[in-house]
């Protein structure tokens, strides 16, 4: 039994949850998002809560169980709160501009390089070597900043590269030099 699927969850005052076959949409405060759940999965309102079970027993129902119950969780936080991801530029001459919807990275390539925002998420410059990335949906602001993270991973000699805020780059030593004669 799924320690995380059989926990309800609260409906917070202000967020509008229906459910119409298969599909589920929450509306709130920051926008709407809707979530088409597995057949295995049964989800369904029950006064101020959502309640998610079996409905077909199989045996990676639990599993789907967990995952529609804290996916639905996470749209409910997102509506009312949103997500963010703070993302920092490390290296000499590594800087970031802001450009119209999306960010323009100069991070040691020949040319810069423009990334637009995907439709529901913002990318807003903080200074030359932070950003910050928001929106409503957690798994859309998680992808997003793979992304720009994926442009020029930190490297582990000198930690050059494009990193989370909070994130430990495990550095490396590097070669030393020839002793002796």
């Amino acid at each position: 039994m799924s320690r995380i699927g059989k926990l309800p969850i609260e409906i917070i005052t202000g967020v509008k949850a229906t459910i119409a076959g298969r599909t589920i949409t929450i509306e709130g405060p920051k926008g709407k998002l809707v979530y088409e759940f597995r057949p295995e999965i049964k989800v369904e309102i029950l006064e101020n809560q959502i309640v998610c079970t079996i409905a077909k027993d199989s045996k990676e129902a639990s599993a789907y169980w967990g995952l529609t119950r804290a996916l639905i969780n996470n749209m409910i936080n997102g509506v009312v709160n949103g997500y963010s991801k703070k993302m920092e530029l490390v290296g000499v001459g590594y800087r970031v501009k802001q450009m119209g919807t999306g960010v323009s990275l100069s991070v040691g390539y020949s040319h810069p390089v423009e990334v637009i925002a995907p439709e529901g998420i913002e990318i807003k410059v903080v200074d030359n070597t932070n950003m910050t990335i928001s929106g409503i949906d957690k798994q859309l602001v998680g992808l997003t900043a793979a992304k720009l993270r994926k442009i020029r991973k930190p490297e582990p000699y000198k930690g050059k590269g494009i990193k989370y805020l909070e994130e430990v780059i495990r550095r490396k030593a590097g070669k030393t030099g020839k002793t002796g004669k």
